[in-house]
């Protein structure tokens, strides 16, 4: 898959089959609309192309009004999305900055600017909520009447569902924060999970006698939050069964090398001896969450952090065990 940050790069490709969205979390409504984009692609003898924005634009907006509440809760970073929508066969990503400028847009100036100037779409594909432009105004009706007088085909997709349940970013999100981690995967299809780069921390489990992998998460407001037993590829054969913390750890100085920034942080309940202590930074894992323990604590000392990670250890190892 390609990806392009906007459309003025000379190898996007000139005519394509589109579907626009935030795609966060690539659920299974996501996935059932990617695979029609395929077959109307491969009709028409076009790419495929999910066109994106970054940041999202409820963040831009709760930025502007200086709201952050406002903002969603944030399933994946960019490069799970961008894995995602690979592993989904897509042919290309366009990633639009959303800003001042595309929040402005009317409905009509997207459409000449972005979807038929831009990327020469033959077929736009959206969710049958799809709303676009300046204040929202445009809707499925204004977008069909532009395809039908400047020469594309526009589809609808109905709502995806699962046991009578809509498919969507927000039950995600809602189930990942309720820490109903099962329920979050028959909605993504597959348990939840982050990837990344394993950056150097302050090295403070290591001293306590639980070495971690740190994964940065780029979003101040992760959808899950909390102690969880997880499962992390990328370092063996076989994945490593683990627990770990996503959050801002509490229980440390906010000051420290990655204060205020949120980290899943996990420790490999049986360390590989052919990574070394050092073997593990600088490799790009995945670790999948497979069920919540509880929500991050605040411990008053190190003995007592130190003692709350056995604990959650020997939790986890009794998870796996059933």
């Amino acid at each position: 898959m390609k990806v392009f940050r906007g459309f003025h790069h000379p190898d996007v490709a000139q005519a394509c089959a589109l579907t626009i969205g935030n795609f966060d979390g690539v659920h299974r409504g996501h996935q059932a609309m990617l695979a029609l984009l395929k077959g109307e692609a491969q009709q028409r003898g076009v790419p495929s192309c999910a066109m994106t924005f970054e940041p999202h634009p409820r963040d831009y907006f709760a930025a502007a009004s200086h709201q952050p509440d406002l903002a969603p809760a944030r399933i994946g970073t960019l490069r799970d999305k961008l894995a995602d929508l690979a592993l989904s066969g897509v042919d290309q990503t366009v990633i639009l900055p959303f800003d001042a400028r595309l929040a402005g847009l009317s409905p009509q100036a997207f459409i000449d600017e972005v979807l038929v100037k831009g990327l020469g779409a033959k077929y736009v594909l959206v969710g049958d909520d799809f709303r676009f432009g300046a204040k929202r105004a445009g809707d499925y009706a204004l977008l069909d009447a532009a395809g039908v007088a400047q020469g594309f085909d526009v589809a609808r997709m109905n709502s995806y569902e699962v046991h009578g349940l809509r498919v969507s970013s927000s039950a995600v999100r809602e189930a990942l924060g309720q820490g109903r981690l099962q329920d979050a995967a028959r909605l993504l299809g597959r348990p939840y999970r982050i990837s990344g780069h394993v950056v150097h921390g302050r090295k403070l489990g290591r001293a306590l006698g639980f070495r971690t992998l740190n994964l940065r998460f780029a979003h101040w407001k992760p959808a899950a939050s909390g102690i969880f037993v997880v499962l992390v590829h990328g370092l063996s054969p076989a994945p490593l069964a683990g627990v770990a913390n996503m959050g801002i750890r509490p229980s440390l100085d906010p000051r420290d090398v990655n204060g205020g920034r949120v980290l899943l942080e996990t420790h490999c309940l049986d360390w590989p001896d052919t990574l070394g202590p050092e073997g593990a930074y600088g490799k790009i894992i995945r670790v999948e969450l497979l069920h919540k323990l509880h929500d991050e604590l605040k411990y008053d000392s190190l003995d007592a952090l130190t003692a709350g990670i056995a604990q959650d250890c020997l939790d986890a190892r009794a998870y796996f065990s059933k």
